[in-house]
């Protein structure tokens, strides 16, 4: 069973429309659309904003029988040669809020975790592969750096950029990856960029979010056709 998870209604609407075989699956705080999308079962949900929300979200997935995840949505760029609209696929994710550097620990290290959580390389793969048939967009693979901060700043793109090597920043896809690995299920994290994480991150993130979300979107439906014929 492939997981689609958004962290917003929009990121998972244009979804919904073409579910077949809908039911809705309800818990506290979250409800699982379960259907299939281009002839591949699937759960399909809003996370909500945040690595807790994510979090919390990812568990419920795990235990209604989900294999492999996909996390899909918007972020701010933070790599140089990004632009609004481009596509960021993650190679790997960290929490770049997290500082217990006075207990020794490096920054952005949860203690008792992995430094960072990789990306399968196999939903890597098809989501690259996806990404590069949608025009007109730039795509790179990178370092998604997650926190529970809108990133709005220079000094916060250059600091995520020189600490961590981010390719861009968000609030939620961390939070899966660490559920992901600590259940051994496979995952990978898609982020169209809806602005640049600078002093225009606002006026840009909600002027261009929607068109972005569709670029995320279609990368996911590109996606399915590469997964429908491989095993779970």
């Amino acid at each position: 069973m492939l997981a689609i998870i958004g962290a917003m209604d929009e990121e998972i609407e244009l979804l919904l429309a073409d579910l077949t075989a809908h039911e809705q699956l309800t818990f506290p705080g979250v409800t699982l659309h379960r259907g299939v999308l281009d002839g591949v079962p699937v759960l399909v949900t809003r996370g909500g904003i945040g690595k807790v929300n994510a979090a919390m979200t990812t568990t419920y997935l795990l235990t209604q029988g989900a294999t492999r995840v996909i996390f899909t949505g918007v972020a701010g760029g933070v790599h140089p040669e990004l632009r609004v609209g481009d596509i960021v696929v993650s190679t790997d994710c960290i929490q770049h809020d997290v500082d217990v550097r006075a207990l020794d620990y490096p920054l952005g290290t949860v203690p008792g975790e992995l430094p960072a959580w990789p990306a399968d390389e196999v939903l890597r793969a098809a989501a690259l592969d996806a990404a590069r048939e949608v025009g007109g967009v730039h795509v790179v693979s990178g370092r998604i750096a997650s926190g529970d901060q809108f990133i709005a700043s220079r000094e916060g793109v250059q600091r995520l950029w020189t600490t961590f090597g981010a390719a861009c920043a968000e609030m939620e896809g961390a939070a899966v990856a660490q559920v992901c690995s600590k259940a051994g299920v496979p995952f990978v994290v898609i982020r169209s960029v809806s602005d640049t994480a600078d002093h225009d991150a606002n006026v840009d993130y909600r002027t261009f979010m929607p068109l972005v979300a569709r670029h995320a979107k279609q990368v996911v439906r590109g996606m399915l056709s590469r997964l429908a014929s491989m095993p779970a």
